[in-house]
């Protein structure tokens, strides 16, 4: 769990390494460098694409 919260607080490309796929063992979304705002547009985006 560390070593992916530590590759998500240092990931400088953040939508070309999918990090925000990341979420918490209880299923909540948890943290995101970009903001969690960010992290939900991006979850939102690939749920309508799939």
């Amino acid at each position: 769990m560390r070593a992916t919260a530590s590759a998500c607080a240092t990931n400088p490309l953040p939508v070309v390494v999918p990090c925000h796929r990341v979420v918490r063992s209880d299923g909540s979304l948890g943290g995101y460098r970009g903001g969690l705002p960010a992290k939900e547009r991006l979850l939102a985006l690939e749920s309508v694409a799939a």
